[in-house]
């Protein structure tokens, strides 16, 4: 028994290896074919077809975004003081020059400069002795602005009452001959205000040159604003 059947599954194991290699087709036994020939018929340049790397496709349009959204670089610039008188004429000519809301056209204070002042000296000795007092004295100095030499300067201020206060410091010391004076008078005017250039902007400030009178363009900076 044990032979029969050990010969009856080789012979079933052979013949399911005959079926399923298609060599009984002719004798009408065969496995369904399980291709889809009509689906080869409809692609379109099978042999365009290029595999890409997990997010390669995406690679392209995220730099492409990444470019789009840098902005362009800028910086703020100012000119003036300039001409108060001229408010009209500056103001027409900006705005025929340059983009709306890129520019103002501020009113400014540029304030005076007070000085304790020692001096006019006859002479350099007579300004060097006083030098040797003042280190005496421990009190700093440094030579006076152009125009008030030979001469020496305790210190300066933006107001006088500020000056004072320095005047009365150096009296505390033993200093007795130096004054408070005017040195640079308190200015008005306008301050043109460029908050963001860029580059196709400079191009056209070059056009603006003669009305700004000959005024520099320069990093902003803060400024006080007239009350």
């Amino acid at each position: 028994m044990v032979r029969i059947a050990a010969l009856v599954l080789l012979l079933a194991n052979a013949a399911y290896f005959a079926w399923s290699q298609g060599l009984l087709a002719a004798y009408g036994f065969a496995p369904e074919a399980v291709s889809e020939p009509e689906r080869l018929q409809q692609q379109v340049h099978p042999e365009m077809v290029v595999v890409l790397q997990p997010g390669a496709a995406d690679a392209p349009a995220a730099v492409a975004s990444t470019a789009s959204a840098a902005p362009a670089p800028t910086e703020c610039l100012t000119a003036g003081l300039l001409d108060a008188g001229r408010s009209s004429t500056l103001t027409k000519a900006l705005t025929a020059a340059l983009p709306a809301g890129s520019w103002t056209l501020d009113e400014v204070v540029e304030p005076g400069r007070w000085l304790v002042y020692m001096g006019r000296y006859a002479n350099t000795d007579v300004l060097d002795r006083k030098k040797a007092e003042l280190r005496g004295m421990h009190v700093k100095f440094e030579a006076a602005p152009s125009g008030m030499e030979p001469g020496l300067s305790l210190g300066s201020a933006a107001s006088e009452t500020a000056a004072n206060k320095i005047l009365d410091a150096a009296g505390q010391r033993g200093v007795h001959t130096a004054r408070v004076v005017l040195d640079r008078p308190e200015v008005r005017g306008l301050q043109l205000r460029l908050p963001a250039v860029d580059a196709a902007m400079k191009a056209q400030l070059d056009g603006l040159k003669p009305v700004l009178g000959g005024k520099a363009l320069r990093a902003c900076e803060p400024t006080a604003k007239a009350p």
